[in-house]
């Protein structure tokens, strides 16, 4: 079913030693979540979640492994991978800013050019969001055991921030899909250059070092493991 996916985003996580792998144990954990609620009967087509997991995995291992070429908002997040003054935090958003805001539509986008109706989508676009969403607590947990200001962060609220900012931007996401799909060739690939360029414009803001910011960030960081292959197996919870 997802076995294959996700052999391979563990083995993306563990390959790295930077902070590029943390992003790829999340979603290993999430496309096994996924399985699992497959598994469980959760969907009404489990075969239809399946190819929709698989197809939206293959949009981020794809640049990875030479298949597709790497977006600006990837490189973005890639960029800043070995940066040991961002928090840990950080380089998930980033990589999660990559995948929802630009990625995801263009899954949308494929799959209802290869005979899908938007109407159909829907419900699978949503359910992979809300399977991210479930995965976030778990992740927050585990992080919490070698960084406890993430703890501390939950507690002020931290999560419901994280949670509202991925309905954002599912909401976005699906709003950028509906707008490319509707488009003709020619001007589908202006369009999702456009959209490449707005989603690398936040991963910059994400990644913000300048003054007062780097500041406010320096003590959690100081906190956090500076081993980026330690917190990348924790990451990986019971995948690792």
């Amino acid at each position: 079913m997802l076995e294959s996916t996700i052999d391979e985003l563990r083995s993306t996580a563990l390959a790295a030693d930077d902070a590029s792998g943390y992003f790829a144990a999340m979603y290993a954990r999430v496309t096994d979540r996924v399985q699992t609620a497959i598994g469980e009967g959760r969907f009404g087509d489990g075969a239809r979640m399946a190819t929709f997991a698989r197809t939206f995995a293959d949009w981020y291992l794809g640049p990875r492994s030479g298949v597709r070429p790497q977006p600006a908002c990837w490189r973005a997040a890639d960029d800043v991978a070995g940066d040991r003054q961002l928090l840990i935090v950080q380089h998930l958003l980033l990589g999660i800013n990559a995948h929802v805001n630009h990625d995801l539509p263009q899954v949308v986008v494929e799959l209802a050019d290869a005979g899908a109706s938007l109407d159909g989508l829907r419900p699978d676009f949503d359910a992979i969001n809300d399977l991210l969403a479930e995965t976030q607590p778990d992740i927050l947990r585990d992080l919490g055991r070698v960084a406890g200001w993430t703890q501390l962060a939950v507690a002020w609220g931290g999560g419901r921030m994280f949670g509202f900012s991925l309905d954002r931007a599912r909401d976005q996401a699906w709003q950028s899909a509906v707008r490319l799909h509707a488009l003709d060739q020619q001007t589908r690939v202006v369009d999702a250059a456009e959209l490449d360029s707005l989603v690398s414009v936040v991963a910059y803001v994400v990644a913000n070092r300048r003054a007062p910011v780097s500041w406010l960030l320096r003590v959690p960081r100081w906190l956090e493991p500076d081993d980026p292959t330690a917190v990348t197996r924790l990451l990986l919870g019971h995948l690792a």
